[in-house]
Formats: C-alpha cells, sequence, structure tokens
C-alpha cells in the first residue's frame, strides 16, 4: 500500500447558501448550508511514461521506412533486454512523409527524399532504470524524445487522503458559518465528489543528441487533489 504521501494545505473554495422558506408551509429541510472543500496530497512517484522515437530520411520512401524500422526494432530490443516487458511498449506515432529544401534562391522547395519517424510510448516501472533506458536506447537509433512523465502504480490511498481532508475542511468550514449565522447545523443531506486528478510532471518533446550521455532525471512529487461537496440542514 502506498504510504509515501504527503498532505499538502488545502486550497478551500467555500459557498454558503442559506435558502429560507418562501412560504409557511415548506419543509425545514429547505434551508442547508452548501459547502464545497478541496484537498491536495502530493506522493513521491513510481511509474514513468516515456515517449521515444526515431527518425531516419532517405532519398526514396522505402529506405526511408527500412532504416526507420531497422533503428526501431533495435531501440525495442535494448528496452526489453534492460527488462521493459513487452506489454509496456506501445507504438504511438507513426509518419512517413516528402522532406524539402527551402534554401534555394528562387524560393520554390525542393524535394529531397523522404522522412520517417516512429515514436514508441514507454512505461518504466522501476525508476532506477530510467536514466540508464534512455541512454541504452540512444546508442540504438533513437533519437527523439516526445515526452517523460510521472504517475503512481495506485493512486488510490494518495486519493483518499486528499478526499478525507476535503471533508474534514469542508466539515469544519459549515461548522463555522453555522455558528457565524446563529444558526444550528443539522444532518449531512448530500455528499457528492468532483473528480480531479493530478498532473504528472511533464517535460517537453525535443531531439536527442546522437552521442550517448549519461542522462539525469529527477522523478519529483505527483500531486492528487480531491473535491467534495456537503449539504447540511440547518436544524433551527
Amino acid at each position: 500500500m502506498l504510504t509515501n504521501f504527503r498532505t499538502i494545505l488545502p486550497a478551500v473554495l467555500l459557498v454558503m447558501a442559506i435558502a429560507l422558506p418562501l412560504q409557511a408551509q415548506e419543509a425545514p429541510s429547505s434551508r442547508v448550508i452548501t459547502v464545497t472543500g478541496e484537498a491536495m496530497v502530493a506522493a513521491i512517484p513510481d511509474l514513468a511514461y516515456v515517449s521515444i522515437g526515431v527518425t531516419e530520411q532517405a532519398e526514396t520512401a522505402a529506405e526511408a521506412l527500412r532504416a526507420m524500422s531497422l533503428s526501431m526494432t533495435a531501440v525495442m530490443a535494448r528496452l526489453e533486454a534492460a527488462g521493459i516487458a513487452a506489454t509496456d511498449l506501445q507504438t504511438g506515432q507513426l509518419s512517413l512523409e516528402p522532406s524539402y529544401d527551402h534554401s534555394s534562391y528562387d524560393g520554390v522547395p525542393e524535394m529531397t527524399g523522404f522522412v520517417a519517424t516512429t515514436m514508441l510510448n514507454v512505461r518504466v516501472r522501476d525508476l532506477e532504470l530510467l536514466g540508464a533506458v534512455l541512454d541504452a536506447v540512444v546508442q540504438d537509433g533513437a533519437n527523439r524524445l516526445g515526452g517523460v512523465s510521472f504517475d503512481l502504480t495506485d493512486r488510490e490511498p494518495a486519493m483518499d487522503a486528499a478526499r478525507r481532508d476535503a471533508v474534514a475542511v469542508a466539515r469544519a468550514r459549515a461548522e463555522l458559518f453555522a455558528e457565524a449565522a446563529g444558526v444550528t447545523l443539522g444532518a449531512l443531506q448530500s455528499l457528492s465528489e468532483q473528480q480531479n486528478y493530478g498532473a504528472p510532471q511533464q517535460m517537453f518533446a525535443r531531439d536527442m543528441a546522437v552521442e550517448s550521455m549519461p542522462v539525469p532525471m529527477a522523478a519529483g512529487e505527483v500531486y492528487l487533489s480531491a473535491s467534495v461537496t456537503l449539504v447540511y440542514e440547518i436544524a433551527d
């Protein structure tokens, strides 16, 4: 079970709505206090998603596609040798398009060949291998990095902590508002959750150097937030 997370100071959006009866015969339950509470937790990621690519250029489409395929085959073999399971590899972008030279004096682009590109989405379950994996695949032809993001294998323990904090914050504020308004907080009428998902740490796409080099990686933290809305009856 994931325990490696900490609570971030909750950011709270508070709404108080007191609906007074329009007519004498209205039920008392129409008088309510509605409060929305939000909380966030930070957790140490244990999972990474990497997008690795190969781009090859040649005079013909067939040659470009063949060169790209050979390089990507070598990259996939290197990943599997590093312990990445086949189920953690998935082909993403695949493209083949003409390449042009735009440097002519007359301004008319000249077709010079074809460019073939493919991207491979990789799930890395051991973050200690991440830098070494990126370093190794460059040796076998990978020359594009589409992005690196971090996540949790199991989000639920961290999400549950955020949910508890959000409910506690909303409950405390409801009690505060009831006291300030000179009324008594009654029974909880409803509780609903708005779905919020923490955005993973993200590295933007860029070309990778052809020469092999150690790749330092910092996983940092991922953030997960919960938002709940509580509706309480006003007892008197």
